[in-house]
């Protein structure tokens, strides 16, 4: 695994413990999606693997999918800081100080979900640090490129959007869809097959890895799929933490276990899995016999990225009225996607 690198400081005080210290530490994860989840299976999943094998299984987990400690996905952050589980997965969205980090889900900024990812973890030490100064934070990662879904409508030019009800997940992403002309209608993902079905949205934005787990193939008939060798519609980003208290207490060698297995390549496996899971999903959408795809040209998607430039001018300005330098660190990000885009 990508994220797995060892050090001479790191296997030697990885090697230092296993002899004095046999105890058995269990880590209690949750997170919202099924147990058929990339996330559950492969990225969380790996995770423990790697923990358990480098502690010698001194380090183990016991992964709670689809919110089975109980809580809403916007609870999962509180959950790790109060310490009812050790690591949680969810998105920087449900917590408002973490908003520093959805620069990275303005409209049109990422390029890929691996060197977004590295880029948002450096982000993340550099600008970020102190808001999650109250977890031991893992890692910071996106998903792969967004699409649309609608129920009784092709879209296919920005005008479409008009007359539209479509689910959007965070902030910006409500932002992008209203200015795109359609009613965003914001909700957790969970709801969205429910709030399909009963006609509570036409649509919705999701990447393919998610919208097959949901049976979106099953809800809606058409997909607006980007060209992919346009930059993103758009992201979003997820993060890791693991309950600081939790983390302290463990031995030095366990803690470099955990160091170890965190950070920028962490980040970076966790953005690039999530995202080659959208191969499989589009492969489900193309086999229903009820979708349509249709690409959406770089010549249309000017047209989508001019009508939402001021969003990144906006989140600036924002970051600057609480006394930062939005201006920079919109560009430090753009500067960090571009440095890790191969």
């Amino acid at each position: 695994m990508t994220f797995l690198k060892h050090t001479a400081v790191a296997a030697g005080l990885l090697l230092a413990g296993f002899g004095a210290q046999a105890q058995t530490t269990t880590l209690k994860v949750h997170h919202f999606l099924g147990t058929q989840s990339v996330q559950h299976t492969t990225m969380l999943g790996d995770w423990c693997k790697a923990i358990a094998k480098d502690s010698n299984n001194r380090l183990k987990c016991d992964i709670f999918p689809s919110m089975q400690l109980g809580g809403t996905p916007p609870q999962l952050y509180k959950q790790v800081v109060d310490g009812v589980v050790d690591v949680a997965w969810t998105l920087q969205a449900y917590t408002a100080k973490l908003n520093k980090l959805e620069v990275f889900e303005l409209p049109f900024m990422m390029t890929n979900a691996e060197a977004t990812s590295r880029a948002a973890w450096d982000y993340g030490q550099k600008y970020a640090k102190d808001d999650f100064s109250d977890v031991k934070m893992l890692a910071i990662h996106v998903h792969g490129p967004g699409n649309i879904y609608t129920k009784n409508k092709a879209l296919t030019q920005m005008s479409d959007f008009k007359g539209l009800k479509v689910r959007a997940p965070t902030r910006q992403i409500v932002k992008m869809v209203s200015m795109l002309g359609a009613t965003p209608v914001s909700m957790p993902v969970p709801q969205v097959p429910e709030a399909l079905s009963k006609g509570v949205v036409d649509g919705a934005v999701i990447p393919y890895e998610v919208a097959h787990g949901l049976k979106v193939n099953e809800l809606t008939n058409f997909t607006a799929e980007t060209d992919r060798s346009y930059n993103a519609l758009y992201t979003t980003v997820f993060v890791l933490p693991m309950n600081k208290a939790k983390y302290e207490s463990l031995p030095a060698d366990l803690k470099a276990v955990i160091d170890k297995n965190s950070g920028s390549d962490l980040s970076a496996f966790m953005g690039k899995t999530q995202a080659g899971d959208d191969v499989v999903g589009k492969k489900i959408f193309e086999a229903s016999k009820n979708q349509k795809i249709s690409i959406i040209a770089k010549a249309e998607l000017e047209k989508w990225r001019k009508a939402t430039d001021s969003l990144d001018d906006s989140w600036a300005k924002d970051m600057t009225a609480k006394g930062m330098d939005g201006a920079g660190m919109l560009k430090s990000a753009q500067d960090l996607i571009k440095q890790y885009t191969k």
